[in-house]
């Protein structure tokens, strides 16, 4: 299959952070067309994955994904690697934001290594498929007891041309207010970069969490395939 090849869109650090403290999410475009594509047809092998899950039986939503089994395909493993360490960055400024003094390895491989001493061993980057009337319910992908607090999904599908509908969405848990809920617009190859289950904010008795979801509306029409990129693995 053709590589991905990252450096269309890499996030540099210092916009990556200022985005997603404004907006609590970041956007970057990350792969072309034709790997996007490539992307798409590893779903039908099976041989690549370790665990498939059927949405309505879990009522998680409607569709379906699939977990990459280790080792995971060479451009997933690069992107993955290649994302690291702007987002350990952003992370360990969250944690001294919030006044945490347990800081990111600067390395995907050194995290991991982390993960797999707490028997968290299973990898975690998967593959979602939505059909018509296709969604996912607001949730976070937690996993064990070691969470890295970024993630990325990468739309891998045009939408208007291959599907309708179905866009990514996001609702932002606010201490003692009303929540706050965003639809994030994508183009075929673009990620969201966005916080697994909380991030930081500060107001006037100074820094608190932000409690975060993310999930899929409904697809209208066509097919919707999504890469995810979680950087912790599971028990």
């Amino acid at each position: 299959m053709q590589t991905i090849d990252p450096t269309l869109g890499l996030p540099d650090l210092a916009t990556l952070a200022e985005d997603i403290a404004a907006e609590g999410y970041a956007t970057r475009q990350l792969l072309s067309p034709a790997s996007c594509e490539a992307m798409i047809a590893l779903y039908e092998e099976e041989s690549r994955f370790r665990k498939r899950i059927v949405m309505e039986q879990r009522a998680y939503g409607q569709g379906e994904y699939k977990y990459f089994s280790y080792p995971l395909p060479d451009p997933v493993a690069a992107l993955r690697a290649a994302l690291y360490p702007a987002f350990a960055a952003v992370a360990n400024q969250w944690q001294r934001t919030l006044g945490q003094d347990e800081t990111f390895p600067a390395t995907l491989d050194a995290y991991l290594a982390q993960c797999h001493a707490a028997g968290q061993t299973k990898p975690t980057p998967l593959l979602l498929r939505y059909g018509p009337g296709g969604f996912n319910c607001l949730h976070q992908d937690l996993y064990g007891d070691l969470v890295f607090p970024l993630q990325a999904a990468i739309l891998l599908n045009a939408p208007g041309t291959d599907f309708t509908g179905g866009e990514f969405i996001m609702v932002e848990q606010r201490p003692r207010a009303q929540s706050r809920g965003m639809v994030v617009p994508l183009r075929q190859g673009e990620a969201v970069i966005f916080p697994v289950h909380h991030r930081p904010a500060t107001g006037t008795r100074g820094a608190y969490r932000l409690t975060m979801r993310h999930g899929v509306s409904r697809v209208r029409s066509g097919k919707r395939h999504t890469l995810g990129l979680i950087f912790h693995d599971a028990a």
